[in-house]
């Protein structure tokens, strides 16, 4: 049987499973794309797939760990709103909020200015991006925990700068 076959009998028979798995641990009802990416995933490393494992134990190993990285993309979002790097003017704005946005932009794309070129480079890959540690790794170089800390003491210098400059703008109002 060739990949496509295999995968397609697969997603036939731990589909479901997969699909309740994601739901269970995402706690969201929404998991379609990333049952997707689960397959996807397995598909392209088929290969690897040395049958030491059940089938259905393999995906489920694929579709936790692809859980986390959604859930690590999440969280690095959250930190970084989407409003922040979008457009403005996709959704309907007082001229008020687009001016907020506009400025809270404008204080997040200086702070990462601000921050040590390694910072700016994490940032950029792992936040604006949305590429896994793995990628970014390959990306600069380095190991993948390299990243993840230089990524953490990234979004920490950030947000000092965003907090100083804040209480500055405080104590220049007052």
């Amino acid at each position: 049987m060739d990949k496509n076959g295999l995968m397609e009998q697969w997603f036939l028979r731990y589909g479901d499973d997969i699909y309740k798995f994601l739901i269970y641990y995402t706690g969201t009802r929404d998991v379609e794309d990333l049952v997707q990416d689960v397959f996807l995933k397995a598909l392209r490393s088929l290969d690897a797939f040395e049958g030491r494992s059940q089938p259905k134990t393999w995906l489920l190993t694929i579709a936790r760990n692809t859980a986390i990285d959604h859930k690590r993309k999440q969280r690095l979002r959250n930190w970084l709103p989407d409003k922040w790097l979008a457009n403005v003017e996709t959704e309907e704005k007082t001229p008020e909020e687009v001016l907020h946005v506009h400025e809270e932009q404008q204080a997040l794309y200086h702070a990462i200015r601000e921050v040590k070129p390694a910072f700016r480079e994490v940032l950029i890959l792992r936040g604006v991006k949305g590429l896994s540690s793995k990628e970014t790794a390959e990306i600069l170089g380095w190991s993948e925990n390299k990243v993840n800390v230089t990524l953490h003491r990234a979004m920490k210098a950030v947000r000092e700068i965003l907090e100083r400059e804040k209480k500055e703008m405080i104590g220049d109002a007052i």
